[in-house]
C-alpha cells in the first residue's frame, strides 16, 4: 500500500468544514489523524463527521504527535505564522490558509523556518486551479499573449461583510479587511498569470463606510462568527495600483460592501499580442487578438464549474509535492511578496503617498 500523508488540522471553523475536510475526504493518499480548535466542541463535531479519532484544544498537542507528517492551518490570520513556525521547527510540512501572514516580518519568519527545516511550506492559492486559469496559463506560456504589460483585478461585494464584530473585522487578529481577505486570491492569480513579476511600488486607498449596517445580500456575510459587541476597525473597500520591476502594472479593487451592480470576481490582462478577461458573473473567459487584419474576440469552450473543486486541487498538489517530490506551484517567496504588497497598500492609504518596496 502506498504511504499516506498523516496530517493534523488546526482550526475547525468554516474553511476547514466546507473546503479542507471535504477535499481530504476524497484523497486516498492522506489520513487526517487529529483536529484541533480552541472551541473543543467544534473540533469534536468535525472529527465525528469525518471519523477522526483524536481531538485537541491546544495546537501544540497536535504538533507534538508522534508519526505526524504535516499540519494544515485553518485558524484566524494572526495565528498563521505562529503555528507554521512552530510546526516547521518540529520538522513538519505545513499547508496554511491564506493570507500567508499579517505582516511582512511574520511571512519572512515562515519562509526562514521552512528553509532551515527543509520542509514544504505552502499557502492556499486555490484560484490557480480553476479550469480557465490552467488554460490561460498555457496560452500565455506558449507566447500567444506576448508581453503582458498591464492588468486589472478585483472582487466586489455589495453587502457581504463576514463575521462582523468577530476576528474578521478586528485588525489585530485579521490584519485588515477585504484587501487581505479577498485581495490575496485575485492579486495572486493575476500576478501568477503575468509570470510572478517582482513588485517595486504601490499606491492605495482604503475606506470604512459600512460598519454601521447589518444589511446583507451575499452568502459571504454568513462566514465567520458575528459579535454585536465586537470591533470593526478594518476597511470595507480597498483600491490600489502596483508597479513591477519589468515595467508592468496592476490595478486592484476589493470590497466587502459597496454600492455596485453585482458581486463578482474579475481579472483583465493586456498583452502586446492578445488580451484576456474573466468574471465570475459569467464564468466565461474572453481572449482578444488581431487576425487577418481584424480585431477578433474568442470565447474558449471551457466549463469553469466542472472538474475537481479548486481547494481540493490545491490540497492534492501539496500532497503530491510532499509525497512524490512534485515541483511546487507556490514557493514561500511568493507569499512574502504578497504580504509586502498588502502591507504597503495599507501604509500608502494611511500616508497618502506611494510606497516603494
Amino acid at each position: 500500500m502506498d504511504r499516506k500523508l498523516k496530517i493534523g488540522v488546526i482550526g475547525a471553523g468554516g474553511i476547514a468544514a466546507h473546503a479542507h475536510m471535504p477535499g481530504y475526504a476524497k484523497m486516498d493518499n492522506v489520513e487526517i489523524v487529529a483536529i484541533c480548535d480552541i472551541k473543543l466542541e467544534k473540533a469534536k463535531k468535525l472529527a465525528e463527521e469525518y471519523n477522526v479519532a483524536q481531538v485537541y484544544e491546544d495546537y501544540m498537542d497536535v504538533i507534538n504527535l508522534p508519526g505526524l507528517d504535516a499540519i494544515d492551518i485553518c485558524t484566524p490570520n494572526y495565528l498563521h505564522s505562529i503555528i507554521a513556525v512552530a510546526a516547521l521547527e518540529r520538522g513538519l510540512h505545513v499547508f496554511c490558509e491564506k493570507p500567508d501572514a499579517v505582516s511582512v516580518a511574520e511571512a519572512e519568519k515562515m519562509k526562514a523556518a521552512a528553509e532551515k527545516s527543509g520542509k514544504v511550506l505552502m499557502v492556499m492559492r486555490n484560484n490557480r486551479y480553476m479550469p480557465i486559469s490552467s488554460f490561460l496559463k498555457d496560452y500565455i506560456e506558449d507566447g500567444r499573449m506576448g508581453e503582458i504589460y498591464a492588468a486589472r483585478c478585483g472582487w466586489q461585494r455589495r453587502r457581504g461583510i463576514p463575521g462582523k464584530g468577530g476576528w474578521f473585522t478586528t485588525k489585530e487578529q485579521s490584519g485588515g479587511g477585504p484587501l487581505i481577505d479577498l485581495g490575496v486570491h485575485m492579486i495572486d492569480l493575476t500576478m501568477w498569470l503575468m509570470g510572478n513579476p517582482k513588485p517595486v511600488a504601490v499606491t492605495g486607498c482604503t475606506y470604512n463606510k459600512f460598519a454601521d449596517t447589518d444589511v446583507s445580500d451575499s452568502v459571504n456575510s454568513t462566514f465567520g462568527e458575528k459579535n454585536s459587541e465586537g470591533i470593526f476597525d478594518v476597511e470595507d473597500l480597498a483600491m490600489g495600483f502596483i508597479r513591477f520591476e519589468n515595467g508592468a502594472c496592476l490595478q486592484i479593487e476589493f470590497s466587502w460592501a459597496s454600492n455596485v451592480e453585482k458581486e463578482q470576481r474579475f481579472f483583465e490582462l493586456r498583452g502586446t499580442k492578445a488580451g484576456a478577461s474573466w468574471t465570475s458573473a459569467t464564468q466565461k473567459l474572453g481572449i482578444y487578438e488581431e487576425e487577418y487584419g481584424k480585431t477578433v474576440d474568442y470565447l474558449p469552450n471551457i466549463d469553469n464549474t466542472k472538474g475537481v473543486q479548486i481547494h481540493e486541487a490545491n490540497l492534492r498538489h501539496f500532497a503530491d509535492v510532499v509525497l512524490n517530490g512534485a515541483e511546487p506551484m507556490f514557493v514561500p517567496q511568493q507569499g512574502v511578496n504578497m504580504v509586502k504588497i498588502l502591507e504597503a497598500i495599507y501604509k500608502s492609504a494611511e500616508t497618502g503617498r506611494e510606497v516603494l518596496l
